[in-house]
């Protein structure tokens, strides 16, 4: 009889446990562009999940975005969110929030470069 469980079976801890039964961070809500590094090392809070020092030795080095950080961990998207959150609320990581984009121009800059063109 062969094992029912493998490399390619997946996880043998249900995804809910990781989180400890939360679907959502509990503070903030990460962009999946949002840029996050380390600040520490994982060997210096031994009270990190196996999968938070994950998330930090891959931040070690390079900056990540949330979503390179979880294809990277082999994690679903919100399971990171969510360990990211907890890893931002120890101050573990630094996260670099992407810049909103600008609201279209004002009524008054399309009249100058209107005015300029006219000018033309």
């Amino acid at each position: 009889m062969s094992d029912w469980y493998g490399d390619e079976s997946g996880p043998m801890v249900r995804l809910y446990a990781l989180t400890r039964g939360r679907a959502r961070p509990s503070a903030e809500f990460l962009d999946i562009i949002a840029l996050v590094s380390a600040r520490t090392r994982p060997e210096h809070d031994l009270t990190l999940s196996p999968e938070q020092a994950v998330i930090l030795q891959l931040c070690q080095a390079h900056t990540l975005s949330v979503a390179e950080i979880a294809a990277r961990a082999n994690l679903p998207l919100n399971v990171t969110r969510v360990l990211l959150a907890d890893l931002l609320n120890g101050g573990h990581v630094e996260v670099t929030r992407p810049v909103p984009a600008a609201t279209g121009p004002t009524d008054r800059i399309l009249r100058e470069v209107l005015n300029g063109l006219r000018a033309l």
